[in-house]
């Protein structure tokens, strides 16, 4: 009972943060700010995941594929694997550590010393001033870090396969044009999208259940970043299927 209860509570903020998207008041200044906070902020850390994965995903790929001479194909293999997969899944799940705790510490700690009842008090929607305003970054952000992820990726997998094994840079270009196509990179971009809005609500859900003082916003993020995570593994199965069912690998948008 208490998981149901716990994903009706999510259903409930889901629909009353998107009825604020189109009835509740702009803040235009809170928007900007947390998409300083979220998009720019976060940058280094899925350019380093992206780039990093991307280098060692072609190292092993490369070791396998020279063994049956087809190595001159890791750039495709790499890049079709990064938009689809690992660019969104890792990007979402470094997002979800950073971000998901902060939302939840932040909005856990007004909760329990009472700012979020001063704000009801004085005639403001906490959905409205806590919630909408980092739906919105998020949702503006993270499809982009996704395609930074996608993009130093890639880069790194040149570096590694062009100018580390001398793999030839024009077959291997040929290649990745060839089989990637703009279905690819709208799939993750799409994922990123979806992963983000289950970071926000997840993790301001725990922000405003916060109780028992200090210990319970510990609590809290610690859940945050959890429950965040494991959502993006579970959806990010579920969407494989059906967005390849709409947009088979190898075939444009």
């Amino acid at each position: 009972m208490s998981h149901l209860r716990y994903l009706g509570q999510l259903g409930l903020l889901i629909a009353s943060t998107f009825e604020s998207l189109f009835h509740g008041k702009a803040r235009l200044h809170l928007t900007l700010r947390q998409i300083v906070v979220i998009g720019f902020g976060s940058q280094l850390v899925v350019i380093v995941t992206g780039g990093f994965t991307g280098a060692v995903f072609s190292a092993q790929t490369y070791f396998k594929f020279k063994d049956f001479g087809i190595e001159s194909t890791v750039g495709a293999i790499v890049s079709i694997a990064m938009c689809r997969e690992l660019a969104p899944v890792l990007a979402g799940l470094m997002v979800a550590g950073r971000m998901g705790a902060s939302m939840a510490a932040e909005i856990g700690t007004m909760k329990v010393t009472e700012q979020i009842d001063a704000l009801r008090a004085m005639g403001v929607h906490p959905i409205d001033y806590l919630i909408r305003p980092r739906l919105v970054a998020m949702m503006v952000s993270i499809p982009l870090l996704v395609a930074e992820s996608i993009a130093f990726g890639v880069a790194a997998s040149y570096v590694v396969c062009v100018i580390a094994f001398e793999v030839p840079g024009a077959d291997w270009w040929k290649h990745l044009n060839y089989y990637t196509q703009f279905a690819d990179v709208f799939i993750g971009m799409l994922k990123g999208f979806v992963f983000g809005i289950l970071i926000v609500v997840i993790s301001c859900h725990q922000g405003l259940t916060t109780r028992d003082g200090a210990v319970g916003v510990g609590r809290g993020t610690t859940r945050a970043v959890v429950n965040s995570s494991l959502a993006i593994l579970v959806f990010n199965f579920f969407l494989t299927f059906l967005l390849n069912y709409f947009f088979p690998i190898g075939e444009a948008l």
